[in-house]
């Protein structure tokens, strides 16, 4: 759902249903019964579909005579930019301190990156949260410095300022505070793996999972140096804000309902102080938080795609490390085959990437390079890049976008402007942007009707591609996992192929 589409009742209650955060500040749910209006999220009881109306907006809420929840304060939003988690400036803020934004820029960078200033930005993050940006990070340092005290041998110095503590002293006083207990006693008796700049831990995923899906999707769009992969497990490089390093997931294949799933996640970084970082984006690539459960819920029984959910309930829409690299391949593989357009991004990473610097680092999976940074791809002339002109062009447009910052392809932006700002380039149409916002921004609710995938898998489900867009509206509000049951039923997936 995005700001200029009319709200659809059943779409609306199922994000209510499942308390998806996500949908906070697209629009507001009022009861008739209570003269309340709340967020999607709201923690109160669920109430029946007949005693409910949607708003677009909390003013529009007010104008019906309805009074805001005490509980989830709806009215706090500020505006509606339909952005992921909460959709409004606490939401994004919580994203970008899960990347460690506060620990690398403070809270001045953190209210720069969403548009407020300090001083204002606390007061909103505060009245919803409960608590201001720096007691936020703050939780966040102790619950990763937790994660490795439990999982890794480090020693406590190291995960000190690997969580982003100033001092040791700051960290041991953080723990006794938050834990009630010294980092010893979290320890206790659990030994980890030695690790010298390597660590290996465990990343709880909701279940049910289909791990094996999720493998294949990253290996048919994998390229060599940058991504590597073998039986049950996927590795690739990672630009991290202080320095570099590499990921291996092993996924469990497919995890039923109620059963404990793990991937289990080897990081080696040349600076440990990115490992809250690479965790985060980690999660985001393996799509971790999504509720599965609701998701395969909204469709149950539907003609077209119920029997493709029922047979993989565990389905998730593969995220990304690098919303910069993501934007760069989705317009490499416009209009060409998967295969070509893998190719064009390894001959771009071969001439252009970064190698490794540390010289052990990813090279028994194959890992050699980082895919080039937009800064990099902006100086390019079009004429030398190793496609059509008109492509080359737009592909400069867009980095030296992305270089500058017009464009911010993060957790932190609004997904309708970040839409628009994308189709005012060159070269790039709605497919490209859509794409994009599935992928890098994490977006539930895209689909791509004129994709070459997605229509031949309706055709071969027995459905009209001609009336793509007319089926896709029952598949609100999630109708991202919706295109990944599409492009999944297929027997080779081939995404990137946009329709002319």
């Amino acid at each position: 759902m995005t700001t200029t589409e009319k709200l659809d009742p059943e779409s609306c209650y199922r994000a209510v249903k499942a308390r998806d955060r996500r949908f906070d500040g697209v629009f507001y749910t009022a009861v008739r019964t209570t003269g309340i209006y709340c967020r999607p999220s709201c923690p109160a009881r669920t109430p029946g579909l007949a005693n409910v109306t949607f708003h677009r907006s909390a003013a529009a809420a007010q104008a019906a005579g309805y009074r805001a929840c005490k509980r989830c304060l709806p009215d706090a939003t500020p505006g509606s930019p339909d952005w992921d988690v909460a959709a409004d400036a606490a939401g994004r803020v919580m994203r970008l301190i899960a990347d460690g934004v506060v620990d690398r820029e403070g809270v001045p960078g953190l209210a720069a990156r969403v548009g407020y200033t300090p001083r204002h930005l606390t007061r909103i993050v505060t009245h919803e949260l409960g608590a201001g940006p720096l007691a936020l990070a703050r939780a966040r340092r102790a619950q990763t410095a937790r994660i490795l005290i439990e999982t890794t041998a480090l020693g406590y110095a190291d995960i000190a300022f690997a969580s982003g503590f100033a001092s040791v002293r700051q960290f041991n006083d953080t723990i006794r505070e938050v834990y009630a207990d010294t980092p010893s006693g979290l320890r206790g008796r659990r030994g980890g793996t030695p690790a010298t700049g390597t660590i290996t831990m465990r990343l709880a995923v909701r279940t049910p999972y289909d791990g094996r899906s999720w493998l294949h999707f990253m290996v048919v769009h994998a390229i060599s140096g940058v991504e590597a992969f073998g039986d049950g497990w996927y590795a690739r490089t990672l630009a991290l804000p202080h320095g570099t390093g590499t990921v291996r997931l092993e996924v469990p294949h497919v995890v039923e309902p109620g059963e404990t799933a793990f991937a289990s996640a080897t990081f080696a970084l040349t600076d440990l102080r990115d490992i809250g970082a690479a965790v985060e984006r980690t999660r985001r690539m393996l799509d971790a938080d999504c509720d599965p459960v609701e998701v395969s819920t909204a469709f149950a029984g539907d003609p077209v795609i119920g029997a493709l959910v029922s047979r993989s309930p565990g389905l998730r829409v593969p995220g990304h490390v690098d919303g910069n690299e993501v934007a760069v391949r989705t317009l490499l593989g416009q209009q060409v085959t998967l295969r070509w357009g893998c190719t064009l991004a390894e001959r771009l990473t071969a001439q252009h990437g970064r190698l490794l610097p540390s010289p052990g680092q990813g090279t028994s999976d194959g890992l050699t390079h980082l895919f080039p940074d937009a800064a990099t791809l902006a100086e390019l002339d079009p004429d030398d890049l190793p496609m059509p002109r008109a492509r080359g062009r737009a592909l400069v447009a867009l980095c030296r976008a992305l270089a500058d910052g017009s464009i911010t392809l993060d957790r932190g932006t609004d997904r309708e402007e970040v839409r628009r700002s994308l189709l005012a380039l060159p070269g790039i149409g709605p497919w490209t942007a859509d794409l994009i916002a599935l992928r890098a921004l994490g977006h539930p609710d895209v689909f791509l009707p004129t994709d070459i995938g997605t229509r031949n898998a309706l055709s071969r489900l027995g459905a009209p591609p001609d009336r793509a867009e007319e089926l896709a509206d029952g598949w609100r509000p999630w109708r991202s996992y919706a295109q990944l049951h599409l492009w999944s039923s297929l027997p080779v997936l081939d995404v990137d192929t946009e329709e002319n």
